[in-house]
């Protein structure tokens, strides 16, 4: 078997894993849109930067709703929040080019879910030789982009999105 590091992310899974009382996203229902790297809110669903990312442009859908799962979600939901992935991931394909995405949901501590309490989306842009040595041999990830300017970029993509 083959195992991929991410050592990177321990201080996400420490800060919100592990008995800790607050959601980032509920943080982020709450909150401001720049401080907590919201791109997008619609009626049910909200969309957010990863700030722990796999790639640039990592973005993750959730329901405004604190749920654990996705059989929870009342239908107006369901709707909301795919509609809210499509919009996210053709704003993402047109403002970065991805060659591939890598869409899903992580349910269950077991399954890899780092928050389990507050189900959620991953919206993961890929290109061609986007996992490299770095990772591999150094334990590191390159991002080629701030966070600040990702937000910027993914907000006016998806403000072109709505308006076509």
């Amino acid at each position: 078997m083959r195992v991929l590091w991410a050592p990177w992310r321990m201080e996400y899974l420490r800060k919100y894993g592990g008995g800790v009382k607050s959601c980032i996203f509920c943080d982020a229902v709450r909150g401001d849109d720049r401080s907590h790297y919201v791109v997008y809110r619609s009626k049910y669903s909200i969309a957010i930067l990863n700030i722990y990312p796999y790639n640039t442009a990592h973005v993750m859908v959730a329901p405004i709703r604190h749920i654990p799962r996705p059989d929870l979600l009342t239908e107006e939901e369901a709707i909301d929040i795919h509609k809210l992935v499509s919009i996210v991931m053709r704003a993402i394909e047109d403002e970065y080019s991805p060659q591939g995405f890598n869409i899903g949901m992580n349910i269950g501590r077991v399954a890899g879910a780092g928050i389990e309490a507050h189900m959620h989306i991953h919206i993961v842009p890929r290109w061609n030789g986007d996992t490299n040595f770095m990772p591999v041999i150094a334990g590191t990830k390159v991002m080629p982009e701030e966070l600040s300017t990702t937000w910027e970029r993914i907000r006016r993509a998806i403000q072109r999105q709505l308006s076509k």
